[in-house]
């Protein structure tokens, strides 16, 4: 049984695609790729396929990750390759890897998103983002299944930046930039938490929406703020592999690394 780990966007007006739509359009591009997918049992089978952290509905993201077993080994680059060209633009698998390390979803401790508030000078956003730092909680609310719920916003920000660019809009000038950097805590606290939580410390309150987009999300660097590739491991273990199996071949075969041909040192 192999497994390979994927990294996928969510692009332009794809961002609006749940993640159940995804799930469809992904299983879709399974077939028509004839990936030699790995089952479940039971009365409706399903192919294997692990889904780590996906990004709310309405986001941007150029970092989704999720993990699929094969039947059969397969490149992983070819596998993107095929399941990239099986799926409509905006969805695009940008990353394969196969897995020699356990615990993906582990590495995903953290995400880096980028925060785009049109018509928001970057003064004003600057200023908030000053007084919501300067907080030691900032209390939020946000519906869920069970009715309203009341969380810590605050908490789970590791960096919060702001830069300004100017505005495509016809109708604004000024566009701040916001570089959110959150932990993935329980309850998960998203960009739009944290809009809210600048919203509550400073009353700010973009006039359009804002469009958000996750940039990366991996292990988190606390001194630094800095989010990993959480496909490295992977990689690495990849390398080391050949160099133990050649090892073991020359163990095996009784003859030792460190001597020459001709048996002097």
């Amino acid at each position: 049984m192999q497994r390979i780990r994927l990294r996928y966007t969510k692009r332009g007006r794809l961002r609006f695609t749940s993640h159940r739509d995804f799930q469809r359009a992904f299983e879709r591009a399974l077939r028509r790729a004839e990936v030699p997918m790995a089952y479940s049992a039971g009365f409706t089978p399903h192919p294997k396929v692990s889904y780590a952290n996906a990004a709310p509905t309405g986001t941007g993201s150029e970092a989704e990750y999720l993990e699929i077993q094969l039947t059969a080994h397969r490149d992983p680059e070819t596998v993107r390759t095929l399941l990239d060209a099986s799926l409509p633009d905006g969805l695009d698998v940008t990353d394969a890897v196969e897995a020699h390390t356990s615990g993906l979803a582990d590495r995903l401790q953290a995400s880096v998103w980028e925060i785009r508030l049109d018509g928001v000078a970057a003064e004003e956003a600057g200023s908030a983002v000053a007084m919501f730092l300067a907080a030691e909680e900032v209390l939020v609310e946000r519906r869920t299944k069970n009715g309203m719920r009341s969380f810590d916003a605050r908490g789970a920000v590791a960096q919060l930046d702001v830069t300004s660019i100017h505005s495509d809009r016809p109708d604004s000038n000024a566009c701040a930039i916001l570089r959110l950097v959150v932990r993935h805590l329980t309850p998960a606290v998203r960009p739009d938490d944290v809009l809210s939580g600048l919203r509550v410390t400073a009353d700010l309150a973009p006039p359009v929406p804002a469009a958000v987009t996750r940039l990366a999300q991996g292990l988190l660097d606390e001194e630094t703020g800095t989010v990993t590739d959480p496909l490295a491991p992977d990689r690495d273990a990849a390398t080391a592999v050949p160099t133990t199996a050649a090892s073991t071949a020359t163990v095996q075969s009784g003859a030792s690394p460190a001597t020459s041909g001709d048996g002097t040192a």
